[in-house]
């Protein structure tokens, strides 16, 4: 249960981050109210996969995810730049998100 929380809390970081972009330095309400119920959520589901992950893996991963999703979310809602100086490394986290997590599965 606590890899579900992780990659929902993860996945709430990437809207809250695209949220954040929206709010045009919080002077949107809407998106505003986004950044701050997902923020605030992400950082719950984030504390209560804490209790069953150690924080080194929980934090990277849950990072990680937010990266990811942000700079696909960029991509594509924002028409941000999709080159290979930026999917490259955008892959290469996703792989180490995936490594990370198999890896804590297995110890």
């Amino acid at each position: 249960m606590a890899w579900v929380l992780l990659i929902i809390a993860g996945l709430l970081e990437t809207v809250w981050a695209l949220a954040l972009k929206e709010s045009d330095g919080f002077t949107r309400l809407g998106p505003t109210v986004v950044f701050a119920v997902a923020g605030l959520v992400s950082l719950v589901l984030l504390a209560l996969a804490l209790r069953d992950l150690p924080v080194g893996t929980g934090y990277a991963v849950w990072t990680g995810i937010g990266a990811v999703g942000a700079a696909i979310g960029g991509i594509v809602l924002f028409s941000e730049p999709a080159t290979l100086a930026r999917i490259l490394p955008i892959g290469l986290i996703a792989f180490g998100i995936v490594w990370l997590a198999v890896g804590e599965q297995q110890a």
